[in-house]
């Protein structure tokens, strides 16, 4: 991770919202995981066997909200209404093809117009423009951010080559090396110089992401591990229809998968998240070691969840919970306590949390659907709503999800509604909608019913996805003849820069790699003194 100048650093203050804009601004690391259950962690099961200290002592200085949802259980529309804000259907996120225009504010440019060098480190999957805001990044991505991954409503039945299929779990295992540990790897060993700005880092791995493999030394923790199997399972002719396409999609419909092949594979997933919590410690050990532990924003989450075989399903795509659901914690000692926070919560929230956290204000008069969890951070109520919407593989119209309270309601126009009371049937086994129990449970359905008709035109959002898929398409074909000119990120790494060099004075070079700095005589210099040093620890 690269350093900064500890001159950034800001007084003690109260935990009072009102003091934040009179504080110098504080430092921002947000660490993103891909495809991490929240409900398999063990800081919201206490019985998982999933090993991770540097989470869960994370989560003991932070505020974690344990109902946190996704806008969308797919990578880059997930990432995108993250970024933004908003919701998919306000930017056209789609699926993981669908590019994010370059006028639409993210949280980086909010972070870096209030002075902060705003950088990233790994994946975003961003479709065409590749920065958003950010000033640099460190790496390229692991995903290409063109269109050949662009949804087909108009052959839904099309098995798409380059899905997720069933040989991620059933070549589930351990791996000496593989594309996921590669990038992650990368990653982690970038270099920056420090700045006199605050820092916005935000620190993007691909694990605990299929397929299901594993460096043998994570995978050896788990060994003689009690791994414990899908708590549901339904059968191929009792799921409902949405979860049919998925299988189907996912090249699983007409696939047996061993018992041992799901253990392994969840095995793997349980290796991929101790993995990404070694990297959580050595990003808050760096932290800690450059005395900018109690002055940084700490923000750990993820883009979506992966039922892992819950219900008989893998990998995202769904709004049941192990798909939907992400972690987030927000640890900050100056000015938050910890706490649980029960009350449902988006990720699209964070853009102006972040914001407000640093002084600053979104601009009113811009769409924005996420809202501030400042009053949550301080202990007050709020909403306690949290809307989702989904267009990628697996439906055939749009899907959309309200969760409220205990409920969660999910609508497709091409599927029978769905109602879950979500605190007597945490695992979601008893639609409501086909069969409500009482008066009350209709009287429920009914308001969500009208509610979803009423906030989302989905003939109009059903004809805007179809759109917007054969347009990419006709251009995919004609983009991929001829010259290919690749929209992929190509990160600033100039050799002649790097380590020793002629052009450049001795004393200077190995100074400039050096933290903290030091003096002639070897004594270190205050860190607001660090002229001209460079970062230099594992990011």
């Amino acid at each position: 991770m690269y350093i900064l100048d500890s001159s950034q650093t800001h007084s003690p203050s109260s935990s009072s919202h009102s003091e934040c804009s009179k504080i110098k601004k504080p430092n921002i690391l947000f660490i993103l995981a891909d495809q991490v259950s929240a409900p398999l962690l063990r800081i919201h099961n206490g019985s998982s066997p999933i090993e991770t200290p540097n989470i869960d002592a994370l989560a003991a200085r932070s505020a974690v909200f344990s109902s946190a949802y996704c806008a969308s259980p797919l990578c880059a529309p997930a990432r995108s209404s993250l970024v933004t804000g908003q919701l998919p259907t306000q930017i056209a996120a789609w699926d993981n093809a669908s590019p994010l225009g370059c006028d639409v504010p993210t949280y980086a440019h909010y972070l870096r117009k209030e002075g902060y060098e705003t950088v990233l480190a790994g994946k975003m999957h961003f479709i065409g423009e590749q920065l958003h805001g950010f000033e640099e990044r460190l790496t390229t991505d692991i995903y290409p951010g063109d269109f050949g991954w662009a949804v087909n409503w108009d052959n839904p039945d099309r098995r798409l080559d380059w899905y997720h299929s069933a040989s991620s779990i059933l070549q589930a295992g351990p791996c000496v090396r593989s594309n996921q540990l590669d990038f992650d790897e990368e990653v982690m060993y970038t270099r920056r110089p420090i700045s006199s700005r605050p820092f916005c880092l935000t620190v993007s791995l691909t694990h605990p992401h299929d397929p299901y493999t594993i460096h043998k030394k994570y995978w050896d923790r788990y060994e003689g591990v009690d791994i414990p199997h899908p708590n549901v399972d339904i059968p191929k002719e009792e799921q409902d229809p949405h979860s049919e396409r998925l299988l189907r999609v996912c090249d699983l419909w007409n696939t047996h998968l061993p018992g041992e092949a799901v253990e392994r594979a969840r095995r793997a997933y349980f290796g991929a998240m101790s993995y990404v919590d070694d990297n959580v410690g050595k990003l808050l050990e760096i932290l800690k070691e450059c005395d900018m532990d109690e002055d940084t924003i700490v923000i750990f989450s993820s883009d979506h969840g992966d039922m892992l075989g819950e219900r008989g399903l893998w990998y995202k795509m769904s709004w049941f919970e192990a798909s939907a659901r992400v972690p987030l914690l927000i640890s900050y000692p100056r000015l938050i306590e910890p706490r649980i926070i029960k009350e449902s919560v988006s990720s699209i929230d964070l853009l102006p949390t972040l914001v407000e956290l640093v002084g600053a204000s979104v601009d009113e008069l811009l769409p924005l659907d996420g809202k501030s969890l400042l009053p949550y951070l301080y202990g007050v109520e709020n909403s306690n709503t949290v809307f989702g919407e989904y267009a990628g593989e697996g439906t055939v119209a749009p899907s959309m999800m309200i969760r409220r309270g205990p409920w969660k309601f999910i609508t497709c126009p091409a599927d029978p509604p769905q109602l879950f009371n979500l605190e007597t049937d945490p695992k979601e086994l008893v639609n409501l909608a086909l069969r409500p129990q009482d008066v009350a449970d209709r009287a429920i359905l009914a308001q969500f019913v009208t509610e979803a008709e009423e906030r989302w035109n989905f003939k109009k959002i059903h004809a805007e996805v179809l759109r917007s898929q054969r347009a990419r398409r006709l251009c995919w074909s004609a983009l991929t003849r001829g010259t290919f000119e690749s929209w992929d990120y190509q990160p600033r790494d100039d050799a002649r820069e790097k380590y020793i060099r002629n052009h450049i004075p001795l004393e200077e070079l190995e100074l400039r790699a050096r933290y903290p700095p030091v003096d002639s005589m070897g004594q270190e210099r205050p860190r607001g003194q660090a002229k001209g040093a460079a970062g230099s620890s594992n990011q």
